[in-house]
């Protein structure tokens, strides 16, 4: 059961990780913002990278619930995706993917953070895929990691511009790929 402390310990980091970076938020920062002692925070996470595991799985996890949300509100299709994506660019806390900035910032493929950051990329790409069964397109497996690359592209360009409009963009290129012929995904 998880403790008040550890909450509005994760929480706090979560606000800061996203705003700052992982990196650039150091373990007295979290404590100062969170109002936890240091005993606190040692007794839920052994580590900062423990810290930061825990934030990136919960993260995942609400994430993915906010994506398939707005993909319903959106009429459900996997061209949807691009919509909910272009209403959080709109959004003034908009700093890009937490996952994808954690891959840049955690560089080395065996350490935790970025084993989670990239499950949750794959656990995206799932997502996206079942979209795609669902909706009868020819061979999702092979659309799902095309979809993906468009949303990673336009998350990052979308960090660049200050705009929702690379999600634009990047439907109407995905829109494209399920208008290709057979063969040609």
């Amino acid at each position: 059961m998880p403790t008040r402390a550890r909450e509005r310990l994760m929480d706090t980091a979560e606000e800061l990780f996203y705003a700052q970076g992982v990196r650039a938020v150091g373990v007295e920062q979290i404590l100062t913002a969170s109002k936890v002692g240091r005993a606190s925070f040692y007794r839920h996470f052994p580590s900062k990278d423990d810290l930061v595991v825990a934030v990136l799985e919960r993260r995942d996890l609400r994430w993915r619930e906010w994506l398939a949300e707005r993909v319903a509100a959106h009429g459900g299709e996997p061209l949807a995706v691009f919509d909910a994506l272009a209403e959080r660019f709109a959004r003034a806390d908009f700093r890009g993917c937490a996952f994808i900035n954690t891959m840049i910032e955690a560089a080395d493929p065996g350490s935790p953070a970025h084993r989670v950051a990239a499950g949750h990329k794959a656990r995206v790409t799932g997502y996206v895929e079942s979209l795609l069964s669902a909706a009868g397109h020819r061979d999702p497996a092979a659309l799902a990691p095309r979809f993906v690359m468009l949303m990673d592209g336009a998350i990052v360009t979308a960090l660049r511009e200050r705009s929702p409009g690379p999600a634009e963009r990047a439907r109407e290129i995905a829109a494209t790929l399920l208008e290709a012929p057979p063969g040609r995904v």
